[in-house]
């Protein structure tokens, strides 16, 4: 059984969109220790808290970022990426000034990012639901053709062509 209360509801939809997103530091430099991991977790807590995300899980290593996302529909995995790198890089280098100088760029993270979707139905389970469901369609579509066959004259299909030209 599906637990519906972990779905988002909007004025018009229902979803359940859950992101896996694993990002790592520019040149996988280890600075994500100590006092900058612990800062870096509470950024992106705010940040996911500003933009209406929910942290499900998380973990901060040395040189990357592991986070299990439930989002809205309304943000893309590449406006998530962007904004949870961003902001964070942003608001870390100023109290850190060893980031500064470790990253004088001012690009703490790697150019790149994972995203992964994550579900209770498989790939398997939703072809399978399609497949159920179009069998009956085409079976009422077939039936609603044959009993509009079945109600058509010689005479009538003669004057619909005819009427056409």
């Amino acid at each position: 059984m599906v637990n519906t209360e972990e779905y988002r509801k909007g004025a018009h939809n229902v979803t359940e969109l859950k992101y896996h997103f694993v990002w790592k530091t520019k040149y996988a430099y280890h600075v994500l220790v100590g006092e900058i991991a612990l800062r870096t977790r509470d950024i992106l807590r705010g940040i996911c808290a500003e933009k209406g995300l929910s942290i499900i899980s998380g973990n901060v290593r040395s040189n990357h970022i592991q986070l299990l996302i439930s989002a809205p529909a309304s943000l893309s995995p590449a406006k998530m990426a962007q904004l949870m790198k961003g902001k964070s890089s942003y608001r870390l280098q100023p109290e850190f000034p060893y980031l500064r100088k470790k990253y004088w760029g001012q690009h703490l993270w790697s150019r790149g990012y994972f995203c992964a979707t994550v579900g209770n139905v498989t790939e398997e389970q939703i072809k399978s639901f399609i497949k159920k469901t179009l069998i009956p369609d085409i079976e009422a579509l077939y039936q609603a053709i044959a009993q509009a066959l079945e109600t058509i004259t010689p005479d009538d299909a003669r004057n619909s062509f005819l009427h056409r030209l």
